[in-house]
């Protein structure tokens, strides 16, 4: 029998690329600015190699174009070369904001059309990637309802929530000193997904997940009185 992620495992691999993404340009751009001397647009230049390189193994080892990813990706490049040409390290820590921006712009719109893009991350979370989770999650989603407004409802409030922040990151690196707004927009970041998490779980995924729960004991139940009654006629 196979054995179930943990959710402490789950929560891992969730985290593992967020650290590489903050935690190490971070890192590096104190250390290449403070240790080698590199002025703010070089130090935040290579600083913004690792993130990058990721993303391309990521589409590389998953042999699969991931939408998400490619869109960061670009924008990333482009927000590097356009800065590097001007010069502007301002630009430079802007151009993040613009990647939270289209990112945001592209949930929301998703959820108008009725196909909310965050539902790919959070399927897997509420049914713990079970086949009796998985087959109540379809189950409620064919019936919709309150179902349904509970998964929008979950990528409304992360897309609202990177758009803030894109606003008040965008504000920070053209109103704050360079060497300030490095840290602070890690830590606004963090900030932005730690409260999205709380709220979205809250509002969204843990009914969810109660739903699937309830939805598979009454399928289970009702697929063991199935197979009963078709012992009893067999016999």
């Amino acid at each position: 029998m196979s054995q179930q992620p943990s959710a402490g495992s789950q929560l891992v691999k969730t985290l593992a690329p967020l650290v590489l993404d903050l935690g190490v340009p971070l890192a590096s751009y104190y250390v290449l600015k403070s240790a080698f001397g590199l002025g703010d647009v070089a130090a935040l230049a290579w600083s913004s190699v690792v993130p990058a390189l990721r993303t391309v193994w990521s589409l590389v080892r998953e042999r699969t174009v991931n939408g998400l990813a490619l869109l960061i990706l670009l924008v990333n490049v482009v927000g590097l070369a356009t800065s590097t040409v001007t010069g502007d390290p301002r630009l430079m820590m802007a151009k993040d904001s613009g990647v939270s921006s289209v990112i945001a712009f592209a949930v929301l719109f998703s959820v108008w059309r009725g196909r909310p893009l965050m539902t790919a991350g959070l399927k897997p979370w509420v049914t713990k990637g079970s086949s009796q989770g998985t087959a109540a999650w379809d189950r409620l989603m064919a019936r919709g309802g309150r179902f349904r407004l509970l998964e929008r409802r979950f990528s409304l409030i992360w897309g609202t929530t990177m758009l803030v922040e894109c606003v008040v990151k965008v504000a920070g690196a053209y109103l704050l000193p360079v060497h300030t707004m490095v840290w602070l927009g890690t830590v606004l970041t963090v900030v932005s997904l730690l409260f999205a998490m709380v709220v979205a779980g809250g509002a969204a995924a843990e009914p969810m997940e109660r739903m699937v729960k309830e939805e598979g004991a009454a399928g289970g139940g009702a697929g063991a009185e199935k197979g009963a009654v078709a012992q009893v006629v067999g016999a």
